[in-house]
Parts: structure tokens; C-alpha cells; sequence
């Protein structure tokens, strides 16, 4: 793994599911009627998130820029008055995406039955181990014969990777910490923090604690910089990716906890 530095990191990596998944996922955090979107308002909201994802230093695919083309050539053609004769006639503007935006929804909620039995399938097959970090530094503080994944799973049915959230929702967390902590861009040295080291700290900090799972804004102190929200987001992203955790919310739009799967 590349170390990390203040100055101009940047990664490509598939951690959006797409587009239509940031816009799917606005309309539900705003409770917007699918079929009535006020597009002025979500543009502007789609904006900012594309924002926010260059601050965290993650390169923007090219679709996410065609939609929010797209959305911009719609709010101006709403924009435009309409002649009272052909009012009836015009074609709302927002049909063909409100259409996508229903079709897209029904393939990810296929998808994720899909996903539910496959992962209850992977709870009786051996997962490969976490890679990236070291297995000896990250169990310095365990003590209750855990392994790491690559032993044998258990008989239990494997819990989701992100329970109930997806990957918009550890995003909109994150979104929070840089609009509430203000993290400040410090410069240093080139090998001083890195996302091995985050994983480690991360892994420790589950170990410590008895019920095997932190708070999401525990992982921030008072005072963060740039590259410790950025770092902290990658970490997340690979331990996730290596099924070491998984993300969950009591309630919606409540506090993000972030648990140890069970292992043997």
C-alpha cells in the first residue's frame, strides 16, 4: 500500500456504485417523491456531494459528470416558458430520469436478495484473510483466541457487509466530520500516517473494546486533519472490501457503528 501525504493523493478505486446510486440515495436522505423530484434543489444537493468527493481526494468517474450534465440541462429546461397551447403536449423534462432512476432501484434491490443468499453460502467456506497489515501488530491487544478471516468461518450466517446502509451513507458521515471538525491541511513528513497504519489502529480499537464495535465519530478526536479523515476513510473502505467489518445503524440517520464480524 502506497503511503499517504497531505499534498495530492489520489485513488481509483470502485467505491461508488454509480451515479444513479448518489442520486437514489439523496432523494431518500431529502424524502423526495421519486416521481416528483424538485430538480433545481437535488442538482444543487448532487453538486455538492461531487464536491466533497473531490476533497476527499477520490478521482470522479466520468458518468457521475454526464448526470450532472444531465441535470443541469434539465433544470434549465424547466427553466424555459412554456407556450399555454403546448402545455399539454410537453414532455416533462424529468420523466426520462425518473424512469432510470425506478429501473436502476429494481436491479440494486434484486441485487442485494442476490447478495443475502450468496453471503449466507460464504458462511460455511473458508474467506481469504484481510491483506494489507500486519496480523501480529493487529492482535497486540487481543486476548480472547481471535483470528483473523482465513480460518474457518462459523456456522453462523454471515452478517452483511453494510447492513442496512450502503456506501452513501459512511460517505454522508464523513461529509459531517469535514463539516463539523473543519479538519485543518497539515503538512509532514511522507511516512507518517498511512492507511496499514489506520487499519491497525482501527482493528485495535475493536479489540479494546468488549462489545467488538466502536461509534463512528469515536474514530475522530476533537481536532483532525485533512489527511486523518481521508486516511481514515480508505481504511474503512479495505477493511470492508476484506470482510473484516461491517457497518450498521440502529435507526435511520442515526449514529453509524462500525463491528468486528464474528470469527473463530
Amino acid at each position: 500500500m502506497d503511503e499517504l501525504t497531505s499534498e495530492a493523493y489520489r485513488i481509483k478505486l470502485p467505491v461508488f456504485e454509480g451515479p444513479l446510486d448518489l442520486l437514489l440515495s439523496l432523494i431518500k436522505k431529502n424524502k423526495i417523491d421519486i416521481y416528483d423530484i424538485p430538480i433545481a434543489f437535488i442538482t444543487a444537493q448532487y453538486l455538492q456531494e461531487l464536491e466533497v468527493i473531490k476533497e476527499l481526494n477520490l478521482d470522479i468517474a466520468g458518468d457521475f459528470l454526464v448526470l450532472a450534465a444531465t441535470l443541469v440541462y434539465i433544470k434549465s429546461r424547466m427553466l424555459l416558458p412554456v407556450e399555454e397551447q403546448d402545455a399539454v403536449e410537453e414532455e416533462d423534462p424529468r420523466l426520462e430520469l425518473v424512469q432510470r432512476l425506478i429501473e436502476y432501484q429494481s436491479f440494486k434491490e434484486a441485487a442485494f436478495s442476490l447478495r443475502e443468499i450468496e453471503e449466507k453460502w460464504d458462511a460455511v467456506f473458508i474467506k481469504e484473510p484481510l491483506t494489507g497489515y500486519n496480523e501480529s501488530e493487529c492482535y497486540t491487544h487481543a486476548g480472547d483466541g481471535d483470528e483473523l478471516i482465513g480460518q474457518e468461518a462459523t456456522s453462523e450466517p454471515a452478517e452483511p457487509v453494510l447492513a442496512n446502509l450502503n456506501i452513501y451513507d459512511l460517505f454522508e458521515a464523513f461529509k459531517k466530520i469535514f463539516e463539523t471538525k473543519h479538519p485543518k491541511t497539515v503538512y509532514i513528513a511522507k511516512d507518517t500516517l498511512t492507511i496499514d497504519d489506520k487499519i491497525a489502529i482501527i482493528i485495535r480499537r475493536l479489540e479494546d473494546g468488549g462489545g467488538r464495535q466502536i461509534g463512528f465519530n469515536d474514530l475522530f478526536t476533537d481536532e483532525v486533519t485533512r489527511l486523518h479523515v481521508i486516511v481514515t476513510f480508505l481504511a474503512l473502505l479495505e477493511m470492508l472490501k476484506g470482510g473484516y467489518i461491517y457497518i450498521y445503524q440502529k435507526i435511520d440517520f442515526g449514529e453509524i457503528w462500525i463491528k468486528k464480524r464474528h470469527q473463530t
